[in-house]
């Protein structure tokens, strides 16, 4: 999946209607942030393949449910801190703090139980590395050159103007449908940016089904992130950058499990939020907030002392993205409601004195880029923050 920059909006979005057409070209139009599978067997027997952990000590490999392969390195050797940004870089092993307000929990009508990311049991002080068979088979200077093709995009959601320190939401899972042999993706994430046009900072993070990448169809956990200045963009391990702490938590493993329409809905709690002390952006997940690790702020020229945009929602992107799109969510009009439409709810963003707050109703825009393909409905605030339905078939009809 690629990164790209924010562009305009189709058509003005009228607040609290829905079908109004909101143009929006992702600034990580290729994110992946997933985990999955619980049941996993220890082996010592597989050959290392990441250019990554080709010279590096592995101290235990992991196979997953699924044969998803985790190398366990130590938390000082891990890939972003090959950044020549990171040279020195002193890890960060918490938070200084969390963002006022985080513990009160809403009073939910349905129950609504968790989705899990890929849960590993990394000796403390390691960190997880995803061997990606399929991605290693492709050339870094080949995966550049289908992210900048990648010129299709379509889009469901809310977007937000605003200074801001920090988005969070609880995310609807489910394995939206992408054609087989397709080099398309669909995404659902929370985004936050800054920087002028052409070269926006941007963090992004959600789940993501991307065959042509990760050789499968399933939704699966994607950490990604921009460097304007550099007009570089990366998710998961694929460059340096993102420092992982948690020693349990796999980047780029499956969610699961997902939402079945008219059936069991899982969720996912994704914070993304800056550390008042240190300035890195942290990314926590779950219901007790647990924390997965950081961008180093020194990565960014804009996103370095604050975001001002953000984006929720769902979004498509590749060569046929447009033309033969793929679903977005759970695959149904958002018009159908709980259980089956997907929907994000808990929408928060984090002010100037680090405080969780609900977004300010006139500042946001809500929409789609084609209504006869998605649709948001549903859209309604209160003090526990923003919450809609969205989604839609594409031309899986």
């Amino acid at each position: 999946m690629d990164v790209h920059t924010i562009q305009n909006f189709a058509s003005k979005v009228q607040r609290m209607k829905e079908r109004h057409a909101i143009r929006v070209a992702l600034v990580l139009s290729y994110l992946l942030l997933v985990a999955g599978g619980k049941d996993a067997r220890t082996t010592t027997q597989w050959e290392n393949t990441s250019p990554f952990l080709m010279h590096r000590q592995i101290n235990k490999t992991i196979v997953m449910e699924g044969e998803d392969i985790y190398d366990c390195i130590d938390v000082n050797l891990q890939p972003a801190l090959s950044h020549p940004l990171l040279k020195d870089h002193k890890i960060q092993m918490e938070p200084s703090s969390f963002p006022i307000g985080l513990n009160v929990k809403p009073l939910l009508r349905q129950v609504i139980s968790q989705a899990h990311m890929s849960i590993l049991e990394c000796p403390t002080g390691m960190v997880p590395i995803l061997r990606n068979r399929r991605r290693d088979q492709i050339s870094s200077k080949k995966i550049d050159i289908m992210i900048n093709k990648d010129k299709q995009q379509e889009v469901a959601g809310i977007k937000y103007y605003a200074d801001l320190y920090g988005v969070r939401a609880t995310i609807n899972v489910y394995e939206p449908k992408v054609k087989k042999g397709s080099n398309d993706a669909s995404q659902t994430a929370i985004q936050i940016d800054n920087g002028p046009r052409g070269h926006v900072d941007s963090i992004c993070v959600g789940y993501a089904v991307s065959p042509s990448v990760n050789g499968d169809n399933f939704a699966r956990f994607h950490a990604g992130w921009r460097n304007g200045k550099l007009n570089k963009t990366c998710f998961d391990r694929d460059c340096p950058g993102f420092v992982q702490i948690s020693h349990n938590v796999g980047l780029g493993g499956r969610v699961q499990p997902v939402s079945v329409y008219n059936g069991p809905q899982y969720v996912i709690n994704i914070l993304i939020f800056k550390d008042p002390k240190t300035k890195n952006w942290w990314l926590s997940y779950g219901e007790d907030n647990t924390p997965i690790g950081y961008w180093p702020s020194s990565l960014f020229t804009s996103i370095n002392n604050k975001g001002n945009f953000s984006f929720w929602g769902g979004y498509v992107s590749g060569p046929t993205a447009s033309s033969d799109s793929p679903q977005i969510g759970s695959g149904h009009f958002a018009s159908e409601g709980y259980g089956k439409a997907s929907f994000m709810r808990n929408i928060q963003i984090v002010d100037e004195n680090s405080k969780l707050v609900t977004p300010n109703e006139y500042k946001d825009r809500y929409g789609t880029s084609d209504t006869r393909k998605y649709s948001v409905d549903g859209y309604k605030v209160n003090k526990y923050g923003m919450h809609m339905y969205y989604g839609g078939p594409g031309n899986l009809v």
